[in-house]
């Protein structure tokens, strides 16, 4: 019998971009060395900034499974584990720049500006929407999407506008096959995970964005697991190469060190605004806890593969790094204390919080007035007196 021949990858993938080693230490890759000078700059009090949005992340997030445990929550989706690339990458964005999230980035929420108790109104089902993305407040961070790789169009589409508008700015309607991209001042960045990466949607939009190199930069956040299917499953390469495949600048970096997310993302951010069209990150990761407070991993993981995800923790190796720049005890002290602070504060907050009034939910379905929208809120205010009606008769 015949054996259908195996399909020969001849590519040789370089070392993911790092700068500090599995401990801390910083050991740059040899890759590293074309993005060093993206750290220039960079001193001490904003490693320890990152630091801090890190561990506060981390014991909000722990407290949000807690309050999910105990009832409080509909859903919780934890980041445990992917706060470096996503503390890196979010400080690499300028104030203009626009966010489009997934559901698990807390992280960038945070240094965004959007506060973790808004966060907890939408897992509580307290808002059917979220935050006020048009309030500066929130950082141009948009609402998170549970549909697998619909911010992806969302993003392609909104960096589109970035950059139409750049062309109107210079008097300039062409949108001409193989035409370069244009300097925008502005750029998006739209992040997802592995499994999302498996999605058209997905694949549409990094098509879209190398047709009309609009300024986007795609993170895809390799946490190597689509809930319950392992990334070997769905790519038998390594993510990063499927946007070469379209013509995207790609590069896969170690995830958890958020050194070299800032120092690629920067960079690519950059490129971005200057008109060099869209980029492609693929962060390599681990989800330490469950896809979500629904899922079960121990079902689908190993406990040594779990483990050793462990020891790369993000929040341990920038800690040593920055004893090793003579941070001392007290910092990680102050850091801990007020996180724990903060983290039962939410707690206390969303707690208190009365329910959202029923109206609320028709009130920005439309911009303007739709009548299949009154006709149902007329519905619900005849079936809630109903009850007050039947009440009065027994």
């Amino acid at each position: 019998m015949s054996q259908t021949p195996q399909l020969a990858v001849n590519m040789v993938d370089p070392e993911p971009i790092r700068f500090l080693d599995a401990e801390g230490r910083y050991s740059p890759s040899s890759s590293a060395a074309d993005y060093a000078a993206e750290l220039d700059g960079v001193g001490i009090e904003e490693f320890q900034q990152w630091y801090r949005d890190m561990v506060e992340t981390r014991a909000f997030d722990t407290e949000s499974t807690h309050l999910q445990r105990q009832g409080q929550l509909a859903l919780w989706v934890p980041s445990i584990g992917q706060e470096g690339c996503q503390v890196g990458l979010a400080h690499a964005t300028e104030p203009q720049d626009h966010i489009f999230p997934a559901y698990r980035e807390h992280t960038v929420a945070k240094v965004r500006g959007v506060n973790f108790t808004e966060m907890l109104k939408l897992f509580r089902g307290f808002t059917h929407g979220g935050w006020d993305v048009t309030d500066p407040a929130n950082g141009n961070f948009h609402l998170y999407t549970l549909v697998l790789a619909a911010q992806t169009q969302h993003a392609s589409g909104y960096a589109l506008g970035q950059l139409l508008d750049a062309k109107a700015r210079a008097a300039s309607d062409t949108l001409d096959a193989g035409e370069q991209g244009i300097a925008t001042g502005e750029a998006t960045m739209v992040f997802y995970g592995d499994g999302t990466s498996s999605q058209g949607d997905a694949n549409e939009s990094m098509i879209f964005a190398a047709s009309y190199q609009t300024p986007a930069v795609f993170v895809v956040q390799n946490n190597g697991w689509a809930i319950s299917v392992p990334v070997e499953r769905q790519s038998r390469t390594p993510l990063y190469r499927r946007a070469l495949g379209f013509g995207i600048r790609a590069v896969q970096i170690d995830g958890n060190d958020p050194l070299a997310a800032y120092a690629v993302g920067r960079r690519f951010m950059r490129l971005a605004r200057e008109g060099a069209g869209p980029g492609y990150i693929e962060a390599l990761t681990y989800r330490i806890g469950a896809h979500t407070t629904s899922d079960d991993p121990t079902r689908y993981r190993e406990t040594v593969e779990l483990e050793a995800w462990r020891e790369r923790d993000p929040i341990a190796r920038l800690e040593t790094y920055l004893r090793g720049q003579g941070v001392d005890d007290a910092f990680f002290e102050e850091v801990a204390a007020v996180a724990d602070r903060k983290a039962k504060q939410v707690r206390d907050e969303i707690l208190k919080m009365p329910p959202p009034d029923a109206d609320s939910m028709f009130a920005n379905v439309y911009s303007e007035t739709h009548p299949r929208i009154e006709e149902q809120r007329v519905w619900l205010e005849r079936y809630e007196s109903s009850f007050e009606a039947e009440g009065e008769t027994v």
